[in-house]
Parts: structure tokens; sequence; C-alpha cells
């Protein structure tokens, strides 16, 4: 592989101040096992801010919810309970950690799948409940009703929209009502408005598509003038997150590896990654088929700056910026980030096993980690690691594998280009981690033991840290 066909990372000043200090880590690895998750807390407010400042140019109130899936570190959670954000918790243990992280229920957005334990605790502690269904409608109405619950604040998760003239397509989701529901579901909070307040319209969709969440966006004022027509007094729209992160430092990287991968996939050069697999690219005939199945690793629109953008795009149908009709409206706009919000924000250590050559004369190293404690490859993000220590060698292309007796557990199907040959002991450092790729999917399959997580706190001095569950946001007991 070419020592210049790499994808090098983007690292902030907070992990760069982690990452120059490799005899630090490798004890840490030694003292508290491999892997081992690094979160920087305080990388949350400068992330919220950016956000702060796209609805303070378009003259916008609202808040912002962290999507607690993202991360399951408390010292994260506590970090943001302590400032101005919110919370979007999607299980019952989601809201409890957060109400441990001292979070109040006023500052909680209920969302995802709800049994009727998790819609009980919305209720009794005052959060606002995301509406799934219909179904959930008329259940937390029951709730309520039944066991004496405070009335209880809700938004309808919409899906599915349409607009007049414009040929826009909207995905179905599993989630949401679709918008041609909603009459049925205003009628079912008619009848129990002493049970639920009707506060907004939401959507949340799996798409970076612009054109789509214009639509939606759209399609959720319009139904919050239904419900005010139907003499309701909603105030806000919720749209979720999505607003992406871009993980590599360079375009031109991104852009010349997946051409070679294309290349790679036709056989026009040497193979890419291991067994030809071509994340949804296949050869036929001479020809390049099928669909490339990776997150776009450098986008030029990310987080605040795609939040940005949104907000200037004209309204499909309705002839003024998506901005400009929240505005006046008098609109709240709540969003959900969690990718973008823990931008910067951790790195995961893996340390090396072993390092062996096999017939073909491909190098394989093994890590005591497995792709569910490292899963940016298994969530279709492709970006390389550090390898520490950093000291001078020849570029060699590896593949990185786990510690699962599995045939499929690789931390990477493709190869990557080290900056030298790594050698047991060395340490693997992936970067920008926390943003789902940290312990989203990890388990403790074959027994093996789940990472730990620690968090540091960058000074002048250099930084210090603490174990995740002892980190408290009070000064003297920070990091």
């Amino acid at each position: 592989m070419e020592p210049d066909l790499v994808l090098t990372p983007r690292i902030g000043g907070s992990l760069r101040a982690v990452l120059d200090t490799p005899g630090r880590l490798t004890e840490l690895v030694a003292a508290l096992g491999s892997p081992l998750n690094v979160v920087v807390p305080q990388q949350l407010e400068e992330n919220a801010a950016s956000y702060r400042a796209v609805y303070g140019a378009h003259r916008l109130s609202g808040n912002i919810f962290f999507a607690h899936k993202a991360n399951r570190s408390s010292a994260i959670l506590r970090e943001l309970a302590a400032g101005e954000c919110g919370i979007d918790v999607a299980s019952l243990g989601e809201l409890r950690h957060a109400l441990e992280c001292g979070f109040t229920g006023d500052r909680i957005m209920a969302t995802g799948p709800k049994g009727r334990e998790f819609l009980w605790l919305a209720a009794r502690v005052g959060a606002v409940v995301n509406v799934d269904s219909r179904e959930e409608l008329a259940e937390l109405a029951r709730l309520v009703t039944d066991s004496g619950l405070p009335r209880t604040r809700v938004m309808i998760r919409l899906s599915a929209f349409d607009s007049p003239g414009v040929t826009i397509a909207s995905r179905r989701s599993r989630f949401g009502l679709h918008i041609r529901e909603l009459p049925s579901a205003l009628d079912l909070l008619d009848g129990h408005r002493d049970a639920l307040d009707l506060r907004g319209m939401a959507y949340h969709l799996d798409t970076t598509g612009l054109d789509e969440k214009a639509l939606a966006l759209e399609g959720c004022l319009l139904a919050m003038r239904e419900a005010q027509i139907r003499g309701f007094t909603p105030t806000a729209i919720d749209i979720g997150g999505g607003f992406g992160v871009s993980y590599l430092r360079d375009r031109a990287e991104w852009h010349r590896y997946t051409t070679e991968l294309g290349n790679a996939v036709l056989g026009t050069r040497p193979p890419m990654t291991w067994h030809s697999h071509g994340y949804g690219l296949r050869a036929q005939a001479g020809t390049l088929r099928g669909t490339l199945g990776l997150y776009p690793a450098h986008r030029e629109l990310a987080g605040a700056d795609y939040l940005d953008e949104l907000l200037r795009r004209e309204s499909p149908s309705l002839g003024r910026t998506l901005a400009t009709l929240l505005l006046e409206n008098l609109y709240d706009l709540h969003i959900e980030p969690g990718r973008s919000l823990t931008d910067q924000c951790g790195l995961t250590l893996a340390l090396v096993s072993e390092v062996r050559t096999t017939e073909e004369g491909e190098t394989l190293v093994r890590v005591a980690a497995n792709s569910r404690d490292i899963s940016a490859e298994h969530q279709a993000v492709l970006m390389d690691p550090v390898l520490l220590p950093e000291r001078a060698g020849e570029p060699v292309g590896v593949y990185l594998t786990g510690n699962l007796c599995l045939e499929d557990d690789f931390i990477t199907r493709r190869k990557v280009t080290l900056a030298r040959t790594p050698v047991p002991g060395d340490l693997l450092a992936f970067v920008n981690t926390a943003g789902y790729f940290m312990d989203f999917a990890a388990g403790s399959a074959l027994m093996q033991p789940v990472a730990r997580t620690i968090a540091v706190r960058p000074g002048a001095d250099g930084w210090t840290w603490c174990l995740d569950e002892q980190y408290w946001p009070v000064e003297g007991n920070r990091a």
C-alpha cells in the first residue's frame, strides 16, 4: 500500500496534549487495562457554544439536548448537567443515569421506544415526552390519569413528510407518526387535555440530506399551524440530530482513498481490504456497481455549520428561509446532537499484543481490544489510528485484528498505513471515539474485559485524570 494512501484524523488541541505523553498513557493502560477510554469533558462547552452562536446569528431561542446514546460516560453527563444543555434519553436506564448525574426533569427529553416504566418515570420527574406513535400517546394518557401523575408535556414525532409542488423524497421511518396520522393524534390529545400538554412537533431523520431535512422542518411548521387551528398552543420544534462530524484532516486524502478503493474493487490496483471487501462496491463485467456504504469522513459542512446551512435554506413551499419562519412564529428550536457535541471529546487506547506476517506477506496486528470496543468501522467511519510512541520508521500497511475468537473480529477490514511497524507493547490511539465509537456497542463477549473510562482535564502544566465515575464538575474535584 502506498505510504501516502492514508486517512489522517483531525486531532484537536486537548486530544493532542494527551497523545503527546505516550509514556504516561502506557502506564495508565498497564494499570487500568486495554482497551482504555479517555474522555475530555471540558471540550463539550466549546462544542455547545458553536451551536449557541448559530442560534444567536439567527435570533432564535431553544435548547440543546445531548443525545445520551452517543456515550455512557458519567463525566460527560455531569459536565453537561453543570452547564446549560439538556439531555435526550432513549431508555429507562439513560433516564435514571441522567437524573443521577444532576439533570432535573425539566431539562430532559424522553425519546425512542418506551415501556410503561420509562413513561412513568419520565412523567413523574417532569420530562418532555417525545411521542413516537398514537399507541404510545394513548398509553401515556392512561398512565398519567390512572397513576395521578402531573400533566405531562409532550411533543409529537412525525415522519414521511410531503409538500405540494416539490419533488423531494422523504423516506418512511420506523419511528414517528406518518404525517397523515397527525389529525387522529390531535383528536387523542384533545380528549386528554387534562393529562397531556402539547408543546410542539419533532422529527429525527437518518439522513445527511439537507433538502430532506428542510422538507421535514417545513412539515413541522405546517403541523404546528394545524395544531393551533385545533386550539392547542405549541411553542417548539425539535429537529433531532444528525449534524455530523468531519473526522479527517484532509479532503484530498479522503477523495484519493475512495477513488483507489473503487480501482481495487475493479482489480486495476492491488487489494486495499481483507478478502477484497468493497464497502458496498462490487465489480460486474468490468464495471463498478453498488453504492459506497461509508460515512463521509471528510465533510465540508458538519456540526454547527450544518445547522446554520439548514436554517438558511428556503422552505420548499413557504417562500422564506426556515430560520425566518421560526422567528416569525416565535417558535423555540430544539436540537439533539450526539456525535457532533462530543467531537474531539475522547479517544480509545489499545495495546498491541502481537504482530505477525501471513504466508501471503500481509502484516496482522492484534490488539487487546475488539471491534465492539472500537466500533468506528462497524459504523462505516474510516480513519487511521495514531501509533504510540511516535518515532521514525518506514510506513507500513497492516490489518488490525481484535481479541475475540471470531473470524470477523477486525478493528479495520481495510489495510491501515502506520508510520512504522508496531511491536508488542506499543499503543494504538483511536481518536475522536467519544461519539458512538467508544461504548455504544461494547460488551463482554468471550468474557473479555469491557473498557474502563477515565476523564482528563487539560491544564497549563499538563493534564490530570480520574476514573470516569469519580469525576464531578466542582472546583477541586474535576480531573
